[in-house]
């Protein structure tokens, strides 16, 4: 197969060095070989370069040979298929020809099209449209009354020869938005969800894909590029799917082609982008790629997240990360706080949902660096609240706080309103944290940047910091959580730091004996 001409490119030896990979790095092995008798795919190709006059790059050749993988019986091989892609290869282009091609020549009863927001699966369905009306043999079978619907939210696109149109039967081409009433009522012969990385739930997957579950040939496709740890629909696919690949076990009905650059690239290694980008040197200038590139690296933060996870095709766990992971990585240093006892600071916090909450211990060092430590966690309030004065009174800091809002607070008023009790022990200050709450979480982010907090590398405290994203208000930002799980130890670690830093300064306490005097000799 030839290459395509690049324009600024001459031919032959002037190619670019590197060109996108048309074979994908991960993908699930078909279970015969693939030829026009075993693949749709084959047929796919022919209609895209024949008919529509649109022919498909190497890359969606591939792709559609593999998606189009037949059972004996003459069903599709894949009930459900996941294609992950690098943004800009072409994949909008892909699902039209495939739609034009389920619409026209297998002629199934109804594709749906869905998206994050219907204005993206619009595009798709417009571009649909205006190809299927450029084909006359296509444009025959659109009746000329009700072919084309462009009522938004109504978008139809219709296929019918005279018999079908006079019984209102034929094919049809609907979108929808990927929420829980996309796809309900309906029966769906091939359904489309675009921009699978954005479902951070299964609702909008659970009014889509059952619909197809009374077709016997129905195919479910989801297409996107990577995602993070909050994209569970696509996460699960693909941990099924790879699960199926490396052990045999699952649904074989399941597949992936995944183009993704392999795990712990850098964003500079073209060879690594041209994993990802199928159409690199071919569509796409490896130039300005890389200028993208050294943009991202320059920036870090979450500008480097985006660019792995759209234009690398790599899972980033969190896109804009509050804290540094490799920082605080580099903070690791097996150690106690028994040096300093003199001069901890305690602070807790508790998760909005009452489920988790940390106390966390910090002192600073005679380096002038802090050091943490989780002292306990707990997955209710109520033993929280039956523990946590003695456990204050045992490790006898020097202050307790908790930040002036949420459970944490609520709890230190009731503890503040036992004094009766013991409470605080004596010795220690407990106080709310008056700094405001942005400035806490920034000051401790900084600090772990620099270099200037030390761990022993607790699991919990490691997952919840690392974990931690950025909750921007204004020019400042605290931490949150999305998607499963905590932040509340990252709270907690950054209120123990603060306070630790804004208390004086106190040496160890030395104990000096005074010696009696020698008895005169007699």
């Amino acid at each position: 197969m030839s290459v395509p001409t690049i324009p600024g490119y001459p031919l032959g030896a002037g190619q670019p060095a590197v060109l996108g990979r048309t074979e994908p790095r991960i993908w699930t092995p078909p279970l015969r070989e693939l030829t026009p008798e075993t693949s749709y795919g084959f047929d796919v190709i022919e209609f895209a370069a024949e008919v529509v006059e649109q022919p498909l790059d190497p890359w969606q050749e591939w792709v559609v040979i593999h998606a189009g993988e037949l059972l004996p019986d003459g069903r599709p091989r894949f009930r459900k298929l996941l294609i992950l892609v690098a943004r800009q290869n072409g994949k909008t282009h892909l699902l039209v020809i495939l739609t034009l091609f389920w619409l026209f020549v297998e002629r199934v009863g109804l594709v749906l099209g869905t998206s994050t927001k219907l204005d993206y699966a619009a595009e798709s369905w417009r571009k649909a449209c205006r190809l299927a009306r450029r084909v006359p043999d296509l444009d025959a079978e659109i009746p000329a009354n009700g072919g084309i619907r462009k009522a938004n939210g109504e978008q139809v696109l219709w296929r019918a020869d005279a018999i079908e149109e006079a019984l209102d039967e034929g094919s049809r081409y609907k979108i929808a938005a990927s929420n829980a009433e996309g796809g309900r009522s309906l029966t769906i012969d091939r359904l489309v969800m675009d921009e699978l990385r954005q479902h951070r739930d299964y609702s909008a997957h659970d009014a889509a894909v059952p619909a197809t579950n009374a077709v016997i040939d129905a195919q479910v496709m989801g297409i996107s590029n990577a995602g993070d740890d909050t994209s569970v629909v696509l996460n699960d696919m693909r941990a099924a799917a790879i699960r199926f690949i490396e052990t045999g076990e699952g649904d074989p009905r399941a597949g992936l082609i995944e183009y993704s650059a392999p795990d712990g690239s850098s964003p500079l290694d073209l060879d690594a982008l041209a994993h990802a980008n199928p159409n690199l040197g071919r569509r796409i200038d490896p130039d300005a790629l890389l200028g993208d590139a050294q943009t991202a690296v320059k920036l870090g933060g979450a500008k480097l997240a985006g660019f792995k996870t759209e234009n690398m095709c790599m899972n980033v766990p969190i896109m804009d990360a509050a804290i540094d992971g490799a920082a605080w990585a580099a903070g690791f240093e097996p150690g106690t706080l028994d040096d300093v006892r003199h001069r901890i600071a305690l602070c807790l916090d508790v998760a909005p949902d009452g489920e988790h909450a940390t106390l966390v211990a910090a002192a600073v060092l005679d380096s002038r660096k802090v050091r943490v430590e989780v002292v306990k966690a707990w997955t209710d309030t109520a033993t929280l609240r039956a523990e946590l004065p003695a456990l204050v009174a045992k490790v006898k800091p020097r202050v307790f706080g908790w930040f002036p809002a949420g459970p944490a607070a609520a709890l230190a008023a009731d503890l503040r309103e036992n004094r009766t009790a013991g409470w605080p022990p004596k010795g220690t200050r407990a106080e709310e944290i008056r700094q405001d709450v942005p400035a806490v979480c920034m000051g401790l982010a900084d600090l772990v940047k620099t270099g200037g907090v030390l761990h022993s590398d607790d699991p919990l405290l490691t997952a919840h910091v690392t974990g931690a994203e950025k909750l921007r208000q204004g020019d400042a930002w605290r931490f949150v959580r999305r998607g499963v799980g905590h932040c509340d130890g990252a709270y907690a670690t950054a209120g123990a730091v603060h306070l630790a830093r804004a208390m004086p300064v106190q040496q160890k306490p030395v104990v000096v004996s005074r010696r009696r005097s020698a008895e005169p000799a007699g």
